[in-house]
């Protein structure tokens, strides 16, 4: 049986990831592009890929199916580049940005009749980055959204549906600009609001330093994208503009109703807005993968004993669980738990938590 080859342009947390995934079926092919050979070799070594090559015609020349794991903002430029390329007839191209619309179309107008184009975008993601953190578990539960232009032929997106299936993530289908208003709602915004506090906390705190002293503890949690990388996220916002300057206009109204309510002094008022607010979160599925990767903490009360740290981590070590930091919070009005430890994964964390309890300590979730 002839194997299939799958080509990833750019091996990092995300094309890792899918590789990792892709070679889960044995009659399945790695091949990796990378403008860098330290990470091919990376790759490599980890058993990420079968084989990588910075030569990009060598790269894809066998492949029946791409993936662009590139930034977002060279997605574009590598289709066209693709197009003058020696490629295989039927070959499917599949990209994963976090913007869907322009990239679709764009590509509708350059692509050839024998090569197929189908938008996606893998709603899962990692404090870390680089091949070396990628994982066959990734996107696992995971939504993994495509967004076939009209006219795809249906048994293209039926063939890229159930090869994602070995992500075991959820593929769902949705139209390109419906996919930027929704993505830019509940995850490119959010990024600027973070971003816009932190920054204006920034500023008082230059004139009462207590700010950032007292902002040690939740203030960091809940603004915890404000430190996602600027580049990426310059690009994703010029990308996905216009849904995202209309979802500005609506949050600066419902913004302004808000200083109304205060400033007319509506208890009323002002209590339906948090209720609502609370309601609609509360109705959130907590388990699923969303456009926000999700927070795998775990807050624990500890006694004030010398080495009571290290007898934790030396129980979470004990069953192999990985964890990838530490806190102590100084500053905890919105979540009970002396000390903050953050997993690897949802499963790490589930893991962890089952040992505390075992051992008597109070352990609580951010829910």
């Amino acid at each position: 049986m002839k194997k299939t080859t799958i080509t990833v342009i750019g091996v990092g947390l995300i094309g890792g990831s899918i590789a990792l995934s892709m070679r889960r079926d044995p009659n399945i092919r790695v091949v990796g592009y990378d403008v860098r050979q330290d990470c091919l070799d990376k790759a490599l070594t980890l058993g990420v890929i079968h084989a990588g090559t910075t030569d990009l015609q060598t790269a894809v020349r066998e492949a029946n199916i791409i993936f662009l794991a590139s930034p977002v903002e060279q997605i574009v430029a590598t289709i066209r580049s693709l197009v003058e390329m020696d490629l295989q007839p039927g070959v499917i191209i599949t990209d994963v940005g976090s913007t869907k619309a322009g990239i679709v179309r764009q590509a509708v107008d350059v692509i050839p009749d024998h090569v197929t184009f189908i938008g996606g975008h893998p709603m899962a993601g990692s404090h870390k980055s680089g091949v070396e953190a990628a994982s066959d578990r990734l996107m696992e539960n995971a939504y993994y959204v495509l967004t076939p232009a009209p006219g795809t032929p249906e048994e293209k997106v039926k063939q890229l549906s159930e090869l994602l299936t070995l992500t075991r993530a959820k593929v769902v289908q949705m139209d390109a600009a419906s996919h930027d208003q929704v993505v830019g709602a509940v995850s490119h915004f959010p990024h600027i609001l973070a971003s816009s506090l932190v920054n204006l906390v920034a500023g008082y705190d230059e004139e009462n330093a207590w700010h950032a002293t007292l902002a040690a503890g939740g203030f960091r949690d809940i603004t915890r994208i404000a430190s996602s990388n600027p580049q990426m996220w310059r690009d994703i916002l010029l990308q996905n503009r216009d849904p995202i300057l209309k979802i500005a206009k609506d949050w600066a109204n419902a913004l302004e109703d808000v200083v109304h309510l205060v400033e007319k002094g509506d208890p009323e008022g002002i209590e339906h807005f948090f209720k609502k607010a609370r309601e609609f979160r509360d109705s959130l599925p907590e388990r699923k993968t969303g456009a926000l990767p999700p927070l795998n903490d775990l807050y624990i009360d500890i006694p004030d004993n010398p080495g009571e740290i290290g007898r934790i981590t030396t129980l979470l070590g004990a069953k192999q669980i990985n964890i990838t930091n530490l806190q102590i919070r100084e500053t905890r009005e919105d979540v009970y738990g002396v000390l903050r430890i953050t997993f690897h994964s949802q499963q790490e964390l589930e893991k962890g938590e089952e040992v505390l309890r075992f051992f008597d300590y109070n352990v609580y979730k951010r829910t």
